[in-house]
């Protein structure tokens, strides 16, 4: 009995120390959230998920918290939860954020509680973060650039003077600038005008609303860039209520499995891939490096390009 009661005693404390152990492992482990937009856009899920596959190599290494809003500009909500995360106590966000500058208070509050700030996908913008005192080191594609791949695909099928519009994201985002821009220098060089340019928020039935109204307006369109395949969607949804569909040319942005197919047949021209989930986890490798180094905010890089590559059929 004695020696039973040894046993006992003996299993229950190797258990306790064993509970001990990996309790004391799992809180040295660094904790990153992952902010981004809308999850309702196909491009955030792949973004979500390849973040989750990176955590999974890594489960020794990190714990990950995923979180998104549900509409692209509601700038309030990604507030909230950049306010969450802090109070959560993690280590480090990773944000993708909505506005590239109406964001800028509420990351600047975490990095005064003492987290870690990457900004990935949209970029922050420059005069603000300086008007803030803070410096956010950016992990993204060149947006210019992967627009303008784009948009000189597309001008081989035009003609100079052929008229063409383009369909933006959030005016006030770096990446929907960028991308516009990018649009404009392609058509400029090709001799193409640009006779509208107008927002649909990156969603598809905003997109689609300006694109009925642009086909009213303009019967001898012959394009509509689009600055994500949400919105390209929206597009080719107005081009087939008005019997269009093979008079007018569509490109969009972000290659999303949605578009494979619209590729294969030509009813979308061109995208460009800019590798969602390789931009949350060189998001999340940055956040960790510096957190192992015991960096502060001003301490980090400025600036890791991720790829971004032209897809067509």
């Amino acid at each position: 009995m004695i020696i039973c009661q040894r046993v006992k005693r003996g299993v229950v404390l190797a258990l306790a120390t064993s509970l001990m152990v990996q309790t004391a492992s799992a809180a040295d482990r660094p904790r990153v959230a992952l902010v981004m937009k809308s999850l309702a856009n196909e491009f955030f899920q792949t973004m979500a998920d390849g973040a989750r596959a990176h955590q999974k190599e890594h489960m020794a290494d990190y714990d990950l918290v995923v979180t998104g809003i549900k509409d692209e500009t509601d700038i309030m909500a990604q507030s909230k939860l950049v306010g969450q995360a802090v109070a959560q106590h993690v280590d480090a966000i990773v944000i993708a954020p909505a506005d590239s500058k109406a964001l800028v208070p509420a990351v600047r509050a975490a990095i005064e509680k003492g987290l870690l700030v990457i900004n990935i996908d949209n970029r922050f913008d420059a005069a603000t973060l300086q008007n803030a005192n803070i410096h956010i080191p950016f992990v993204g594609p060149d947006n210019r650039a992967g627009a303008r791949m784009v948009g000189e695909f597309l001008a081989k099928s035009l003609t100079a003077g052929d008229k063409v519009a383009i369909i933006e994201g959030v005016s006030t985002a770096f990446n929907g600038q960028q991308r516009t821009q990018g649009f404009s220098d392609a058509m400029s060089s090709a001799g193409v005008t640009v006779v509208s340019v107008q927002s649909g928020q990156w969603e598809i039935g905003k997109a689609n609303a300006i694109a009925s109204a642009i086909l009213r307006e303009h019967q001898d369109i012959k394009a509509l860039l689009c600055g994500n395949d949400n919105m390209a969607l929206g597009a080719m949804a107005a081009l087939k209520s008005a019997g269009k569909s093979d008079r007018v040319f569509v490109v969009g942005y972000d290659n999303i499995s949605a578009v494979k197919s619209l590729l294969d047949d030509h009813r979308l021209l061109a995208t460009a891939d800019q590798g969602a989930g390789q931009q949350a986890s060189t998001g999340i490798e940055t956040a960790l490096k510096a957190l192992a180094k015991h960096q502060t905010q001003n301490q980090l890089g400025d600036e890791i390009r991720t790829p971004v590559s032209l897809v067509t059929k």
